[in-house]
C-alpha cells in the first residue's frame, strides 16, 4: 500500500526528495513492492557507504544480505546503480563486493582460530580500504543521481492526493 501525500506538499524537487525519504523510512525491507525494494537497496547502500563504507553497509544490512544471498543482493544493487546511470559504482561493486562479503563473514566467524584470524582480518581491511577509497574518489555523483531517480519514480511509490 502506497503512502498518501498531498500534491501541495510536492512542489519542488527538494520536496519530492524529502517525501521519498520519508516514505523510505516508513517501510521495512523487503517491502513486497519491487520499485520500493529497489530504491530501498540503492538508498541503503548510499547511506551506509556515506556514513562508514562497506563495513558499515555489512554491519547494518548483513541480515538482509544473508537472507537474499550475496549474489542476488549484488545483482539487485548493480541493476539499481545502472538504472540511475551510476555505472562506475556498479563496476566498483562488481569488482569488490562479493570478496569483501566473504572476508567480512570470515572475520565475523574467525574468533576460534587466532592465527588464521589475523590474516583474514588484515586481508579484509586491506581490501576494505581499497574499495572504500575507490568509492570516495567518485565524489558526490551518486547523491545527485539518486535524487534525480527519486523525482522520476515518486508517483510510483507515493499516492498523490489533491
Amino acid at each position: 500500500m502506497k503512502i498518501k501525500m498531498k500534491r501541495s506538499e510536492l512542489q519542488t524537487d527538494n520536496d519530492i526528495w524529502n517525501a521519498v525519504l520519508s516514505v523510505y523510512g516508513k517501510y521495512d525491507f523487503p517491502t513486497n513492492d519491487e520499485k520500493m525494494d529497489g530504491f530501498f537497496i540503492l538508498f541503503n547502500y548510499y547511506c551506509e557507504m556515506e556514513s562508514g563504507g562497506h563495513e558499515c553497509l555489512f554491519n547494518w544490512f548483513s541480515k538482509d544480505i544473508e537472507k537474499m544471498g550475496i549474489q542476488l543482493y549484488l545483482n539487485r544493487l548493480m541493476k539499481m546503480l545502472q538504472k540511475v546511470d551510476a555505472h562506475e559504482y556498479a563496476e566498483l561493486e562488481r569488482n569488490h563486493l562479493e570478496e569483501l562479503w566473504t572476508l567480512f563473514l570470515a572475520v565475523e566467524n574467525s574468533g576460534n582460530n587466532e592465527l588464521n584470524s589475523e590474516n583474514v582480518v588484515a586481508e579484509f581491511y586491506n581490501l576494505l580500504e581499497k574499495a572504500d577509497g575507490e568509492y570516495r574518489i567518485l565524489g558526490d555523483k551518486l547523491s545527485d543521481r539518486l535524487s534525480s531517480y527519486a523525482t522520476d519514480i515518486y508517483t510510483e511509490i507515493i499516492e498523490i492526493m489533491e
